[in-house]
């Protein structure tokens, strides 16, 4: 599982400055702080709903986000 997706964000003005506030303050790059972010949203996830199951893994379907 080594590919690479991309997923295009639409934020404003003001929630982009404070993302890249924290980012900098973090000492993460933008990319790493989305990362990091998304890793503690899906643990709290899978902490208060249960644990997402392989198979419901495979069912995504990710051709939209190939390059």
């Amino acid at each position: 599982m080594k590919n690479n997706y991309e997923i295009k964000l639409h934020m404003n003005e003001e929630m982009l400055r404070k993302f890249l506030f924290v980012s900098q303050r973090d000492g993460r790059t933008p990319n790493n702080q989305f990362l990091f972010m998304l890793r503690n949203n899906i643990a709290y996830y899978e902490k208060t709903k249960g644990k997402i199951s392989q198979a419901d893994i495979a069912n995504i379907d990710l051709s939209e986000y190939e390059n």
